[in-house]
């Protein structure tokens, strides 16, 4: 599991999760709860945790291969990162066409 991707994808996806999914995955991303302090928090046992965080996690990546928000989230900030650069060296030019080219982007045009 990689803890940092695996909770950028639940800043988009968790609501999409079941309850029992939510719950173990905040426990152990957010809260970082061993397995077992999770499985005694919900009177399961430690491999029913286990099992519900890697599915949830494997619900989360199946969702961003359906719909790709993070990959395109993370374009998004790359290419507003470039457009700092820019204005750093004064080329506002290139950085408003960079700018209005992630402004297309999200409203569709």
């Amino acid at each position: 599991m990689k803890p940092v991707e695996d909770a950028l994808l639940y800043d988009f996806y968790g609501n999409l999760l079941t309850d029992k999914m939510q719950t173990a995955l905040e426990s152990y991303l957010m809260d970082d709860l061993s397995l077992a302090e999770i499985a005694q928090a919900n009177n399961i046992s430690r491999q029913g945790v286990y099992d519900t965080i890697r599915r949830a996690i494997k619900t989360l990546h199946e969702y961003e291969n359906k719909l790709g928000l993070v990959a395109k989230f993370n374009s998004q900030a790359s290419t507003l990162d470039k457009a700092l650069e820019l204005i750093d060296e004064a080329k506002y030019d290139e950085a408003k066409q960079l700018v209005q080219a992630v402004r297309d982007e999200i409203t569709g045009e």
